[in-house]
């Protein structure tokens, strides 16, 4: 997997973190949770990116 997929998928992660910390701090239930899925959406992308790379070696 090339290094662009490797940090946008890492971004994505980063920017759930946000979203959560942000829902926190605002009392705000529906952006927590939407933080916590993008999180979610980045972990299962990298750990595909990882299948590949096993195979490309």
């Amino acid at each position: 997997m090339g290094i662009g997929d490797k940090a946008k998928h890492t971004a994505e992660d980063m920017a759930g973190h946000m979203k959560e910390a942000a829902g926190k701090a605002t009392d705000n239930e529906k952006l927590e949770a939407e933080g916590k899925v993008d999180q979610a959406k980045a972990d299962f992308k990298k750990a595909g990116d990882d299948v590949k790379d096993a195979f490309d070696k």
